[in-house]
């Protein structure tokens, strides 16, 4: 067990002795901590100066990186291992963004033969027709509009990148995307549409999964009662999927069909062909920019030493508070209104990933903590919403500011005043302020802890770069939680139990033998 190791307990004896200790005082005993306590890597600047660590805390973070084989796994990882023992499959989510020649895809992808960067082509021709108006819909329009309909990482990275690369995308396209069963959401999103200018990527491996399924053929519905030809799907459906029989069946000429891999996880897969709309946006050539992106901090990860590689050191520190400290959650905070989306995003990567209680060895854990909660808006929004618990609250919310040096659109002097905001806002949390006389409303105690991270300007290399370290952060908390990051059985007792209450919805069918609360709510529903 993690906390039975002779380096963890190390921890927990220096936590006694330091973790009270205040950044005031840390600072003040060392002038220099705020240039010396940061990072650099793929265009990202770290600075990590405003943690409640010292070089011994970080020393022995390290070590208990060591001792848990971090190494290894990482490289276990890179070579294509099959890590994600519980699915027996490998993870390789890096072999999507690795060049043309050092990709290990070729010999990694049996159930449809085609290698990674054969995908990429065929997916940037796709992609450059329908930029060009190239691609026609059923009425030889040109399509206009595109739909993506997933769910989780089918929906959550398209959506969160396209947000993210707005200002890069083609300005004469519409991009809608569709993910929750709610009947609203594909209503709302196909409102204001035309079908003959409408283009659906479908995105489900099986062709199967229930909520993206449900909304497909919704979405088949509504292009047919325009256009009441079944030919006429073809042109205007294509699919990120590996089901050839299925996808025909559903009408998608499988040459437009897209695949993927089973070492590609959904929370994993935005860089894959689940990417599609994201590259129609933006373009090939900058998706590969952002590829590279990718690259770079995976090679970073790959081969840097552990105290200057800036997704361990994340992953430490936030166990350091996650474990010690007893910190619930993070908050992710970007100050750029494009990166709106990228706490959403980092909910599915790190809490479907992390959220665990059993260890590889199949153990229940017990004496520490897995995943933290993370959540976040963008700034200044935030300020002005729940800022007032992180400053004052009685919870200790560890935070990450992420900022750029150049806005992408400048605007008298709006990105002044919002960078401003960002270093107020982690200085405040950091030192605090003392309260006037007879007002201890007024006092900010400080010692709350953050990081921030800074990049020249918000690019689709910055990105990628910026993903691939919170992934790569993840993974290292998982390898010293001794979990596996990579599977989500979690999720799939709620999607079975919706299946079996299904046919009791209806009024006068028979009710199923069940629990009090859910017969009550069944007979309220059915209006018995």
């Amino acid at each position: 067990m993690l906390t039975d190791r002779p380096s963890y307990q190390a921890l927990q004896a220096h936590y006694a002795q330091i973790g009270s200790l205040h950044l005031r005082d840390l600072f003040a005993a060392d002038p220099g901590r705020g240039e010396r306590l940061s990072g650099e890597a793929a265009g990202l600047y770290l600075d990590y100066s405003k943690h409640r660590v010292t070089d011994e805390t970080l020393r022995l973070l390290v070590a208990l990186a060591e001792d848990c084989g971090l190494r290894g796994k990482i490289d276990a990882m890179f070579r294509g291992e099959r890590i994600n023992t519980t699915e027996d499959r490998a993870v390789l989510h890096t072999a999507l963004r690795a060049p043309r020649g050092q990709s290990l895809s070729a010999t990694l992808v049996p159930e449809s033969g085609e290698p990674v960067h054969e995908v990429l082509d065929r997916m940037s021709i796709f992609a450059e027709l329908v930029r060009n108006r190239e691609w026609l819909g059923f009425t030889s329009k040109p399509i206009r509009n595109i739909v993506n309909i997933g769910i989780g990482g089918s929906d959550l990275g398209p959506v969160m990148a396209y947000e993210a690369l707005r200002h890069y995308s083609n300005r004469e396209l519409t991009f809608r995307f569709v993910s929750n069963v709610d009947g609203t959401d594909f209503a709302e999103a196909t409102r204001d549409l035309h079908p003959e200018e409408t283009l659906f990527i479908v995105a489900s491996k099986t062709f199967t999964t229930l909520e993206t399924m449900t909304n497909a053929q919704s979405a088949r519905e509504w292009v047919l009662n325009s256009l009441h030809d079944p030919l006429a799907i073809s042109r205007h459906f294509v699919a990120v999927s590996t089901a050839a029989k299925e996808v025909a069946q559903f009408g998608i000429d499988t040459d437009n069909m897209f695949g993927f891999w089973d070492w590609v996880g959904g929370r994993y897969s935005m860089d894959s062909a689940i990417g599609l709309a994201t590259m129609i946006a933006i373009g090939p050539a900058a998706f590969r920019e952002m590829l590279a992106g990718f690259h770079a901090m995976d090679e970073h990860f790959r081969t840097a030493p552990f105290a200057s590689n800036l997704p361990v050191l994340m992953g430490l520190i936030g166990l350091w508070y996650n474990n010690f400290f007893n910190a619930q959650t993070v908050a992710v905070l970007p100050y750029d209104q494009y990166l709106k989306r990228f706490p959403a995003y980092l909910q599915q990567l790190t809490m479907e990933s992390n959220g665990k209680r059993v260890t590889l060895e199949g153990e229940s854990i017990t004496g520490y903590q897995t995943s933290a909660i993370y959540w976040g808006e963008p700034g200044t929004n935030g300020q002005h919403s729940f800022y007032q618990l992180i400053h004052q609250g009685t919870k200790l919310v560890p935070c990450d500011f992420i900022g750029f040096r150049q806005s992408l659109n400048p605007l008298g002097e709006h990105h002044d005043l919002l960078m401003a905001n960002v270093f107020a806002q982690s200085k405040a949390l950091a030192f605090g302020q003392a309260a006037p006389p007879g007002q201890p409303y007024r006092e900010f105690d400080g010692n709350r802890p953050s990081n921030t991270i800074l990049a020249e300007r918000l690019t689709p290399a910055i990105l990628g770069a910026l993903i691939a370290l919170y992934e790569h952060c993840v993974f290292t908390q998982g390898a010293i939680w001794n979990i596996n990051p990579f599977d989500q059985f979690g999720v799939q007792l709620g999607k079975v139990l919706a299946q079996e209450i299904l046919p009791s919805l209806k009024k006068g069918s028979p009710l199923p033998a069940d629990d009090s609360s859910t017969l009550a709510l069944l007979r309220r529903y059915r209006a018995e």
